[in-house]
Parts: C-alpha cells; sequence; structure tokens
C-alpha cells in the first residue's frame, strides 16, 4: 500500500478500528481497561501522508527506527502534529542530538554509553527526556538490548541523572508463526520489571512489547504499549495471518 492510499481509503480507518478493538478483547481477557495500554503506530515504511490520516483517525502515538526518515516526515507534516513520537530502533550516540528534537520519547535505550550521551544532550536543552530500557530478554545476537542480568546495574548508574527519566521496559520478541511461542519472552520482561522494581525502587510503569504478531499475547502478560505497523498498513487481512 503506498502512502498515499493509506490516507485516501477508508481501509487504514478499518485498520486502526479492528485493531483498537483487538486491543480491548485482550484486556477484557487479562481484566484491565483497554486505556492501559497506548498504541504506537509504527510508520517507517509509509509516508506523511499516512501519518497525517492517522491523526485524523484519533491517533496519538507513532514509532519510527530512523532520525533521519522522522525529520523528513516532520519537515512534510510542518511539525509532529500534536502526536507522541518515540525513537523505536537502535539510536547511535551521535545522532541524540537530533533525536531529541524529533522525539518525545525513546523507547530504546540498550547501553550506559547511549543513557550519558542522552543525559549530556538533554542538559544543554533544558529537557527532561522519557526513556525506555531496551532488554534482549531472548538472547538473539541480532538483537539489541541489555542483558536482563545487567539490567538493574544499568538503571542503577542511570537513576541519578536529571536529564533522563526512565519509565518502564522494551524487548523485541523472536518472530514466530504461533503467538503463544513469543509468550515466554513477554512473562519473562514482565517478571525483570517486577524484580528491577524491588531493587532499584523504580517505579518502571511502562513495558513496550508486542507487535503485529504477537501483541494480544503481549497485552496478556502486561504490555502497557503495543507497537503496531503491518496491521494497519497492510491490504489484506490474509496477509496479517
Amino acid at each position: 500500500m503506498s502512502p498515499s492510499c493509506a490516507c485516501a481509503s477508508p481501509e487504514l480507518a478499518g485498520n486502526l478500528r479492528g485493531v483498537r478493538q483487538r486491543i480491548a478483547a485482550a484486556c477484557q481477557r487479562a481484566g484491565r481497561a483497554p486505556d492501559d495500554v497506548r498504541l504506537v503506530a509504527v510508520t517507517k515504511s509509509v509516508g506523511a501522508d499516512a501519518i497525517r490520516a492517522l491523526h485524523t483517525l484519533g491517533a496519538t502515538d507513532v514509532g519510527e527506527n530512523r532520525v533521519q526518515d522522522a525529520l523528513g516526515k516532520q519537515d512534510a507534516l510542518g511539525g509532529k502534529l500534536g502526536l507522541r513520537w518515540h525513537m523505536i530502533g537502535h539510536l547511535q550516540t551521535n545522532k541524540v542530538r537530533h533525536a531529541l528534537g524529533l522525539f518525545d520519547a525513546v523507547d530504546s535505550v540498550d547501553s550506559l554509553r547511549l543513557a550519558q550521551e542522552v543525559e549530556r544532550r538533554a542538559a544543554v536543552e533544558g529537557l527532561c527526556v522519557p526513556v525506555l530500557v531496551e532488554c534482549n530478554v531472548s538472547g538473539e545476537d541480532t538483537k539489541f538490548g541489555v542483558r536482563p542480568a545487567e539490567l538493574v546495574l544499568l538503571l542503577d548508574a542511570i537513576r541519578p541523572f536529571a536529564h533522563v527519566r526512565v519509565e518502564g521496559l522494551m524487548t523485541m520478541a523472536p518472530f514466530v508463526a504461533d503467538a503463544e511461542a513469543a509468550r515466554p519472552v513477554f512473562a519473562a520482561l514482565r517478571e525483570l520489571a517486577a524484580q528491577a522494581r524491588e531493587q532499584t525502587g523504580l517505579a518502571l510503569p511502562h513495558l513496550s512489547m508486542g507487535m503485529t504478531q504477537d501483541f494480544e499475547v503481549a497485552i496478556e502478560e502486561g504490555a502497557t504499549m503495543v507497537r503496531i505497523g503491518t496491521a494497519l498498513f497492510t491490504p489484506s487481512p490474509a496477509l496479517l495471518i
């Protein structure tokens, strides 16, 4: 689907409505309120028109993987449109200065070095940046993120920072055909967050986990943010199975 088609067609509205309904149903199964879960629309595969359409349809949060892509889209949109922009991809330290002007939250802090650079740049700009610490719960070599055993050490190092506010954890599960196969990863992040709260005293209210193929299971395991792209922007429901 091209970005212009996403904007002009009622298909995007139907997809967004369907995702919201699935979020609500998963919350009901878990005994949670639908408002407990924030939908972050992953817009890396679409252009500014689709983002504008999402805003018109009432979306509140978008996630981009690359600084340069966010810059180009915000230039085309004339700004952020009042949306909350999340940096969800790997952020290089040399891009932090640019990222802080584009994103409202960095959901992928995966090292002390990166956190230190966010703190340094945010201090210059007079900002307090909400961040999530990315955890490589699955242990895959291809994924970024701190190892679970190192999480508390990283949180303790970040906690004194005046310009970085850790709001929770993020993880990516392996891509699997059966969403149930991802459940242990989501359960592990939930348990890791509980342990980290006890050991650090941080509230860590947010768990960002779950994508198109597995977000309902992630919600059942405690996700407060789900990152959805394909289910919003793919034309054929058959492609979402």
